[in-house]
Parts: structure tokens; sequence; C-alpha cells
């Protein structure tokens, strides 16, 4: 919880870009944008030529006998959702951290990040037992409830029960999902099938998406000559694969991760990649390297 706490960006440097396809993370208190209407009911007039029909509040023009028009403002502040995935396949690491620390430092970062620029923050956890939702809200104690959550999954020694699926959590972030909405994914995409990428695809009409890939070097490839895996007190043996197998093994890493691209770009998606041994303050940065815009 300390380390997820000390990720909080310098304050003042706060805030998402507004505009509406979010390429970058660019800092600055600004106005959201929304897909759709995204206003607030102000006041009512009389109405104007010109004005849109649909406007018009019926309420107040049938009281008063003179037709009326609805004026809305814009609405300042946007829901932001961070899915982050913490299951049994991001409880692993070769390098520096386990994904799941990787993937709960990066969603800490975006939910800090949301907050002090005045937004609403919630989240989404897909956990080793199931999935644990969290309302946007504008506390910090809201804040601190996420984070406290993501720190409690990270931990190895809790017990593992029915995860669910990629899709199912897509599913559910969609339902919930009002337009203008700030969605962030952060998985490694292990089970990124059919149903999730349409899921993807279905939430990604009403919400700014970017996709966060977090990933370990061994996911890409294997050690050729195989090795040891250990925590400090157990090892596992990691046997020799043959060259096809290995080839296959890559093969299929990097088939998903076009698969992720692909669809990202297709639906104005943005894309991200981290390794572990990557800085995880770098997805900040809009001209790092490490980020690859869809």
């Amino acid at each position: 919880m300390p380390d997820l706490v000390r990720v909080r960006p310098q304050r003042g440097l706060a805030g998402f870009a507004p505009s509406g396809r979010v390429a970058t993370h660019q800092w600055g208190a600004n106005r959201s944008i929304y897909r759709g209407r995204g206003m607030e009911f102000a006041e009512s007039r009389l109405y104007q030529p010109g004005d849109d029909v649909k406007s018009i509040d019926w309420r107040v023009t049938a009281r008063t006998g003179h037709p009326h028009t609805k004026l809305f403002q814009e609405e300042r502040e946007r829901p932001i959702v961070i899915l982050t995935d913490l299951r049994a396949m991001m409880q692993f690491g070769t390098r520096s951290r386990f994904k799941s620390h990787l993937a709960a430092e990066v969603a800490a970062m975006m939910a800090w990040t949301g907050h002090d620029g005045g937004d609403r923050v919630g989240g989404l956890i897909l956990t080793r037992d199931g999935l644990r939702d969290f309302r946007p809200a504008r506390t910090r104690r809201s804040v601190l409830g996420l984070l406290e959550a993501l720190s409690e999954e990270t931990r190895l020694e809790r017990v593992s029960g029915t995860e669910v699926t990629l899709a199912q959590a897509l599913r559910r972030l969609r339902h919930r999902n009002r337009p203008g909405t700030l969605a962030f994914v952060i998985s490694d995409f292990s089970d990124l099938s059919d149903e999730a990428e349409t899921e993807l695809r279905h939430l990604a009409v009403n919400a700014h998406v970017t996709n966060i890939q977090i990933t370990d070097p061994f996911d890409a490839a294997l050690p050729p000559r195989g090795g040891r895996l250990t925590d400090g007190e157990k090892a596992l043996a990691v046997s020799v694969l043959g060259g096809r197998k290995l080839e296959r093994y890559a093969q299929d890493f990097e088939a998903r991760r076009e698969r992720l691209k692909r669809v990202s770009r297709q639906h104005g998606m943005v894309c991200h990649f981290l390794q572990t041994p990557d800085d995880p303050a770098s997805i900040l940065r809009p001209h790092s390297n490490l980020r690859l815009a869809a």
C-alpha cells in the first residue's frame, strides 16, 4: 500500500488530455470532452428559431403555453474507470517485479492523476476469485480504497477461486459505462479471445479506451536452455523445449500482441506496452519510446 501511495505524480501536474481520442497523457487541469451529449441541465428559456426541437422542455411549454428550450452546460468532470487484471497469470515475474505489481502501480498512477485533475475515479479488479467493483467517486477516500484493494490482490497468500475472463470483465465495464468515460484496461491480455475483442470494440463506441499490456520477458520468449524459477523458498525446474516449441511459444505471444494492436488501431483505442523491468512512470510521458499509439 505505501508503494501505491508513493507513485502519486507531482501535485500541480494532474489531469488527462481532454481531446476526444487520448493518444497521449498530457498534464493540465482541463474541462472534459464527452462523446454524446455529456451535459447537465442548466435552465429553460423561450424557444428561439434554430433551437434543436429535441431540446424542447415540454413540461414548461405545457405550463406556460409558450415553447421553451432546455439549456445544458458542459460537465466539468468525467468518469475514469481502471480495469486492472490481477489474476493468477499476472502473479509472475522474472525481472524486477511481478506483472501484478507493475499493473497495480500503473493503475495507482492513473487513479491519482484522474483524482488530482478533478475527475471521478473508479475501477474493476480482476482477481483470482472473482471481480471487485469500485464506483467512480471524487474523494481521496475512494482512491485509497481502490489502492488498498489493489494491494490486497497482489498478495500471493490469497486463496484462488473461480476467475472471471477478460471478456466478462469488459462486458461489466461496458454495461456500466457512460458516454465520455476514460477507460484504462491494464492486463497481459493472455485471454484476448474473440469475445473479449468484441467487448473492446463495443466499449470503444462511447468510451476513450487505453489498453496497457503488462508482460514479462519470459512471456515473449522462454530460455532455450531451460533453468529454474524460484520464489525464494521453492524452486521449479523449466525443462528444455525443442526449437519448434520455443518458436511456436514466441509466435503465439507476438500474435496476441498484434491482435491487440490491430483492434486498437481499427477502433480508435490506444496501446501502451510495458515489461516488468520498465519504469511505470514512463506511461505518463507522452514522448516515451515505450508508447506505441494505435
